[in-house]
């Protein structure tokens, strides 16, 4: 038995077209009704990130013992039962969370994993001097994070530099490096379409529209107050995400038909949480 779970961070089921949604672009989401069966009776339990893997780690409710943090020397792994069972076990992820104080000990219970660097404030690249930073509805509140974001995004400049392409491309890289195997399991775990909604101009250019106010492209978490000419440019930019991940979902199932792989490999595509957005 094979298994690739391909995890996307705060998606939005109404945004996509499998749940009723006529404007977002994501056809290979869209695709997957061919071949998956949806599980309707999936929650999450604890939302944010770290809770949230706790929880796919062990089944525990995570907000029922603490908050954000690293896994208990109590807790049962799923990926460690998976190791123990002689499961192969891969992580190809961009999820800086993993990396930081709080997370860790999750990305270690993998046999091997791999981190494409550059997702939102991950201290990636050192620059003394402060980047270049748009006028923006929401940057004060951000602080650090908001000024790390900024100068990983001129690292960021091309499409193959971003981590969601990077991420992805490690995951097929070890499906054909290993199709012919058996007994393994790959998280290939997306930070997108986790805020900020960053993509190249091609996904943007899928929602034209007109809008001449500040940056804004990372909402806060707390009561809405902006116009709704800036939240329908924001919600535009969610989607331009989501058809970003759509484009990488696609060369997954590309992959799947390549290498056969439906014969006798699990799909599994899911998300930690979704992301509430006021309606367009």
């Amino acid at each position: 038995m094979k298994a690739i779970m391909l995890m996307f961070d705060s998606l939005n089921k109404h945004m996509l077209p499998n749940y009723g949604c006529d404007w977002v672009q994501a056809p290979n989401f869209k695709r997957l009704e061919e071949r998956i069966v949806t599980f309707d009776n999936c929650y999450a339990g604890s939302l944010p990130c770290v809770p949230a893997r706790r929880e796919l780690h062990t089944g525990r409710y995570n907000f029922m013992h603490r908050s954000w943090g690293p896994l208990e020397p109590f807790d049962n792994s799923m990926i460690e039962l998976m190791k123990k069972n002689n499961v192969y076990t891969h992580l190809t992820t961009d999820h800086s969370h993993y990396f930081e104080d709080g997370g860790a000990t999750y990305h270690t219970r993998y046999h091997f994993w791999e981190f494409a660097r550059g997702q939102e404030g991950d201290a990636w690249k050192g620059q003394v001097g402060d980047p270049a930073i748009p006028e923006s509805l929401s940057s004060p509140k951000l602080g650090g994070l908001w000024r790390q974001y900024w100068i990983n995004r001129q690292y960021l400049n091309v499409e193959e530099n971003m981590p969601l392409a990077v991420t992805v491309r490690r995951g097929i890289e070890f499906i054909e490096r290993n199709y012919e195997q058996d007994q393994w399991f790959l998280q290939i775990e997306a930070f997108d379409p986790h805020e900020p909604f960053f993509t190249q101009q091609q996904y943007k250019d899928l929602y034209p529209h007109f809008y001449d106010g500040k940056h804004f492209d990372w909402p806060d978490y707390g009561k809405v107050t902006q116009q709704p000419e800036e939240i329908q440019h924001m919600i535009f930019e969610y989607a331009a995400l989501i058809s970003m991940c759509d484009t990488y979902l696609g060369k997954i199932l590309e992959a799947f038909d390549r290498f056969n792989l439906w014969k006798d490999t699990m799909l599994i595509v899911n998300t930690d949480h979704g992301f509430f957005l006021a309606p367009i």
